[in-house]
């Protein structure tokens, strides 16, 4: 049995695009707390690699998370100073080039150049990989035009860099709850197959995962669910036990609000079988698991259960698929909704039967608007005198997607009467295939910036 310490885990970031001064309050924290410490950043989505690939591909240098730099520099220095190692999967499709960056970073503000360790094998979109895809996936693919392919890879490189001496990793797509399962791996030297530790870290990687979900933002609904403090979240931090079990709080001062509501909510975010969550590293097991309140904003994870790892990886392959042509215009007064009403009318009529257009009405029914437009007509007219009218579609052909934004802005005179504020946008789109890869096919590996690792 272990003796080491606690490891103390923090959570800087959510998704992509999450507030950049979060990491302040919780580098403070753990200075606080003291003792071993990492500070995670989690900013992939599905789709947020294709876009970082799509990036890459007009510039060579770029394809990593574009806020990394206001993420990192008010908090590297005392990151450095105090030993709290970073990991991230902000590195998206160019690890290498986001650890370039931060070393760029590191000598603009005057500090020691940190070791870094980059992490690959994730990306399946190389010619190298083709045969396994076309093995996956068959027929799905064919035709297709693939932006990325990248398999959910898990903990175990992320400990190896930390053991060998890395203050930051760098990689791509790692599975969400093992950014937090590999400083626990490095930290408390489990075994690969320690099934319950290993499931227990990786539910606390699960709490962390969504940065400010578990301290009440998704979970404030005013007259409800009170969460104090919106505007000054805090961000989790995870004290890991050796047994696996941890506690969820956040930096002192902040606010939000950690109580058993709101981390029930987020340790059932997204787990499709409370028996059997799937990860790269363990099959966990909740459904014995123990949430208690042990302070103020101080939640206990015990009991939860592993399983053995499934011997394929998931991977998702994005592709191009087409354009999403969007406008928009807004009608106020006496009959506002009426008008809208046929403005939409108007615009399909002159799209034609054979394009398929979604309506919505902003502000009466939009959120659950449907893409065929069978919605908005079964719901009755309101007498609504403030309404902005959505019209999109999404086609293959760029041609027919350009031609409802003409007709959009052609309402201003073409009527109905009253239509102003006019906005239209089109942006190419993705698609997304998932399978099963065998994880013996993927080879994930880890980089020093000076030196190459197995």
């Amino acid at each position: 049995m272990t003796t080491a310490p606690p490891l103390h885990i923090g959570s800087a970031a959510g998704f992509s695009g999450d507030r950049p001064d979060a990491a302040g309050p919780v580098v403070d924290e753990l200075i606080r707390l003291g003792g071993p410490a990492v500070l995670v950043f989690e900013t992939l989505a599905e789709r947020t690699l294709a876009l970082a690939q799509l990036a890459r591909r007009n510039d060579p240098s770029a394809g990593y998370e574009p806020l990394l730099p206001d993420m990192l520099a008010p908090v590297l220095a005392r990151c450095l100073a105090h030993g709290i190692r970073i990991v991230g999967n902000f590195g998206a499709a160019n690890p290498t080039g986001a650890a370039n960056h931060i070393a760029r970073l590191a000598r603009e503000l005057g500090l020691r150049q940190p070791r870094m360790a980059v992490i690959s094998g994730d990306d399946l979109s190389g010619p190298e990989h083709r045969e396994l895809l076309q093995q996956t996936f068959g027929h799905q693919l064919d035709g297709l035009r693939i932006v990325s392919a990248n398999a959910y890879i898990g903990a175990e490189s992320i400990a190896q860099a930390l053991r060998a001496g890395a203050d930051i990793v760098v990689a791509g797509r790692i599975a969400d709850p093992s950014l937090a399962l590999g400083p626990a791996l490095a930290h408390f030297g489990w075994r690969m197959d320690d099934w319950d530790r290993l499931a227990g870290a990786t539910m606390a990687g699960h709490l962390l995962e969504c940065g400010a979900q578990v301290t009440g933002g998704y979970y404030a609904d005013p007259g409800i669910k009170a969460v104090p403090g919106l505007a000054r979240l805090g961000y989790p931090v995870a004290r890991l036990e050796a047994d696996g079990s941890c506690v969820i709080s956040k930096p002192e001062g902040t606010g939000g609000l950690i109580d058993r509501h709101v981390v029930t909510e987020q340790l059932l975010y997204e787990v499709h079988d409370p028996a059997a969550y799937l990860t790269p590293d363990v099959v966990a097991d909740i459904s014995q698991a123990r949430l208690d309140e042990i302070g103020p904003d101080q939640v206990r994870l015990s009991g939860v259960l592993g399983h053995p790892c499934t011997p394929t990886l998931k991977v998702n392959v994005c592709h191009e698929n087409g354009w999403l042509a969007e406008g928009e215009i807004s009608y106020a007064g006496p009959r506002a909704e009426a008008r809208a009403r046929l403005a939409a009318e108007v615009v399909r009529e002159r799209m034609g039967v054979n394009v398929a257009i979604r309506a919505d009405l902003i502000g009466v029914l939009s959120v659950l608007g449907d893409d065929r437009g069978t919605a908005l007509a079964a719901q009755p007219a309101s007498a609504a005198q403030d309404v902005r009218l959505r019209l999109a579609l999404r086609q293959s052909d760029k041609a027919v997607a350009q031609r409802l934004l003409h007709e959009v802005t052609a309402l201003y005179t073409c009527g109905p009467a009253g239509g102003g504020g006019v906005r239209t946008h089109l942006r190419p789109t993705l698609g997304t295939v998932s399978g099963l890869v065998p994880r013996d096919r993927v080879n994930t590996r880890f980089r020093m910036l000076e030196n190459d690792h197995a």
